[in-house]
């Protein structure tokens, strides 16, 4: 899921900075930034650890940080896009999807450094 989910929003961030570069309208490069930093790479360096280590991919906690990370990238990009053009709520939302996302990681971490389950 991690894989997949990472490339799809590479997808969508190419397509947004072809946008941007087509209108030469960088404001919301740093939106466009975070999506590419935080849901293309993260995600697929989580997916390439997770694919290494296929016991604690099953795992629930796995489960619980991919959609914990994929909520706050949700909140997070739409938010900071907010916030770019000057809308009321977005520093808010931005905040809010940043605190998620910095779960999602701590969970990640947490996964990296607990004890593989025993199988016996």
């Amino acid at each position: 899921m991690f894989i997949g989910t990472a490339v799809i929003y590479v997808i969508v961030g190419m397509i947004g900075g072809i946008m941007m570069g087509a209108k030469q309208d960088f404001t919301l490069a740093p939106a466009h930034a975070h999506l590419n930093l935080i849901g293309w790479v993260s995600l697929a360096l989580m997916g390439f650890y997770y694919n290494a280590n296929p016991a604690k991919a099953a795992s629930r906690l796995a489960l619980i940080q991919f959609w914990v990370s994929t909520i706050g990238l949700w909140i997070m990009i739409p938010g900071l896009v907010l916030t770019l053009k000057g809308l009321p709520p977005g520093e808010g939302i931005v905040i809010l999807g940043s605190l998620i996302t910095l779960i999602g990681m701590v969970l990640f971490a947490v996964s990296i450094f607990r004890p593989v389950p025993s199988t016996r």
